[in-house]
This record gives C-alpha cells, structure tokens and sequence, in this order.
C-alpha cells in the first residue's frame, strides 16, 4: 500500500513588494508597482491596492501607470530579493526532507511519509510561521496531495494565508473555480473553452476526454487530467547554485558519537576539495542534522574566507555539538559550505608560499590523479 502524498507549495505575497516594504515602512498600505523603466520595462510585481486597479506582474509598465496613475513606481532593490530569498530557502532547507526552489519566491516541500510521526498540516503551519517570524515576509501555502492542487490551493488562500485540500476532495475543491485557476490556461485556450460553455473547472467534468482532445488536441487531455486533480509531477530535489554540500543517510540510525564525528570530518574533506576545484574560499558553513522521526535541525556560522580542511572541520565539529541531541540516534548528517568569494579577490591566500598551502596543492594534485578517496585524514578511516 503506497503512503498518502502530502505536497506544499510556500509562496511569498507579493514578494519584491514585500521586502520594499521591510525597507521602507511607509510604504505599506500603499498603490506600489515595481519593475523596469516607464515607458519600456514590465511589471515584477505589485501591492494589492495596485491590483485592485487591474495592475498584474509582466504587464507592460506603460500600461500599469495608465491604470494605476498615482501608484508609487520603483526600480527595486535586486540584492535585497536575493538576500531575502536564500533566507527563507536556509529556513526550509535545515527543517523539510525534500524541497524544490521553483523559483526566488515559491517552493514546493514534499512531506509524504511525515504522517507516521507529524500532522504535515500543523508542521507546514508551524513552518510557515518560524519563515514569517523570522523573516517578516507575508507567506502562504497550499497543502495537498499533488503538486498541481497544492499550488491551486496557495492561489486561493492568498494574501498571508494558508489552506488544505485533502485527499479525496481534489474535485470538490477544484469544481467552483474558475477554469483560468488552472495553470496553463492563457487567453486562447481560454477563449475555445468558454465558446464550448465551460465557464468553471467543474464544467470539464462534465466533458468526455475525446471531446476536448478533439478541440485542443493532447493539451485537451493534460486540461481534462487537471480538472480531475491528477497530477504526477515530482518535488525535484534542488541544490543551491552557490552551496557546495554533501548529506549521508546511514543505512541504520546511529547515536555513536565517534562515528559520526568520523562521518563530519569525511564529509567536510570532501566539500572542501570540491570547493578548491572551483577556485573558492568559503564564509559560511553549516551542519545538518535529522534524527529517526524526521525531526531536523541545522546551524550555520560565518568564518574567515578560506578553503582548508583544517580550518573547516573544527568549525563543523563545534557546531555538531551544539546541535546534537547527545545519546539521540541519527538518520542523516549533512555539510553545506555557503558565501563563497573567488580566490582571486583573496589572492594572497594561492599565493602564500608556506608549507600548508603547498601541502594542500600537493594532496589535491594526488587525489585528482588516483581518486578523491585516495588521500583521508586518519580519524575517518573505519
């Protein structure tokens, strides 16, 4: 019998909107349109109060201003969306088994298996509520059995709220929205379903599946499959573009302090080379861990720009201990290396003649000719 699938998809209101309004306050409550240049930039996003006005994100910025002629035009602060976003992703990535970054402001958690251990409703709450009081970003969340409904569901309960469909109730849910709520449907397929009467989504389920293949041809099928609330696409699992991380899950939980001790050390070695390959210098390190009931936690420091083994592992040891639960067995433990610079920004470091960058050069060199293995620190040698 397969697990009942429980899939969330977060989403931050109007987030470039919302992080404007972390950094100036006054502009809350307020007709707000942030995108590119007047005449020939789109819209990014905008507050409520601009949308009550017919204002939406990719419309012209032309057009906006000729419906939304007082609201308050800005450029946007890109730096500030990127902080914001890694943020909260920090936040989902230390507490959800498996996670997708859809995009800089909406991911989708798979939760499936969760159940024997949580109710994946008031955990996702619980979830939502760590990322708002942390962050003060405005978050909702659609919780489902598929990705599809999920986001349906996060649609609905906007602004700043949250709502679950379960299982079973996917056509009860879907039957009195509107047929544009499904993702996909633009203004041309638009047109042809409401000349065939289809007003609402549950006017599809009424249809026979060769009827609307017949007028929009497989996309009919695809539309008609929605409409049921089938959907079998997957949380892909995401990996950071500026991380470099590795993350085991022991075959049987172990609570054996100098193995996984050992396991950190392994661990830590091998982002550290991987970070040399890329010519790096990390800031920032972190250690993951999750013990048998998927409860997760993590803790990150920042430390000098460096890529040695030696500066690293104290660090992850050091924070592995204040994380873990002694005497708790552990599922997974993880490393993630995070706030990287270019060597060449910090030269003197590849340029420095002493014997330890030298003898870091030499290992690495011996580890690329005979294998990454091939060379361990003592303390990981089972």
């Amino acid at each position: 019998m397969h697990p009942k699938t429980y899939i969330a998809h977060f989403d931050l209101d109007s987030f470039f909107y919302s992080v404007e309004v972390l950094n100036d306050p006054s502009l809350a409550g307020k007709a707000v349109i942030v995108g590119g240049s007047r005449d020939r930039g789109v819209v990014t996003t905008c507050s409520y109060e601009a949308r009550k006005f017919g204002v939406h994100s990719a419309m012209p910025m032309k057009k906006a201003v000729q419906l939304c002629p007082h609201a308050i035009l800005l450029r946007g602060t890109h730096k500030q969306y990127s902080k914001f976003s890694n943020w909260v992703t920090d936040i989902i990535a230390a507490k959800a088994p498996k996670f997708q970054k859809a995009s800089i402001d909406e991911f989708y958690l798979d939760l499936t298996g969760m159940d024997k251990f949580f109710d994946p409703f008031q955990w996702t709450i619980d979830l939502r509520q760590e990322i708002i009081d942390t962050t003060k970003l405005p978050i909702s969340f659609g919780l489902a059995s598929n990705k599809l409904v999920a986001k349906i569901a996060t649609d609905e309960a906007k602004p700043n709220g949250y709502l679950f469909i379960q299982h079973g109730k996917e056509k009860d849910f879907l039957a009195p929205l509107p047929v544009k709520k499904i993702p996909g449907v633009g203004g041309h397929t638009l047109s042809i379903l409401n000349e065939m009467g289809i007003e609402n989504i549950g006017d599809i389920l009424e249809l026979q599946k060769d009827e609307l293949e017949l007028r929009l041809g497989k996309w009919g099928l695809e539309l008609w499959n929605k409409a049921q609330g089938l959907h079998y696409g997957s949380v892909s699992e995401w990996h950071e573009a500026k991380s470099i991380s590795t993350e085991n899950t022991f075959e049987n939980n172990t609570a054996d302090t100098e193995f996984l001790l050992s396991e950190l050390v392994r661990m830590t070695e091998k982002v550290a080379f991987e970070l040399r390959q890329d010519e790096k210098l990390a800031g920032c390190i972190a250690v993951k861990i999750r013990y048998p009931n998927f409860e997760t936690t993590s803790k990150q420091t920042t430390i000098d720009y460096t890529f040695r083994d030696d500066e690293l592992i104290p660090v992850a040891m050091e924070l592995f201990h204040q994380l873990y639960k002694k005497g708790k067995p552990v599922r997974l433990l993880g490393v993630r290396l995070t706030d990287f610079t270019n060597i060449t920004v910090q030269g003197n470091l590849f340029d420095d003649v002493s014997r330890k960058v030298n003898l870091y050069k030499a290992i690495d060199n011996i580890k690329l000719k005979y294998g990454k293995n091939f060379l361990n620190k003592a303390r990981t040698i089972k």
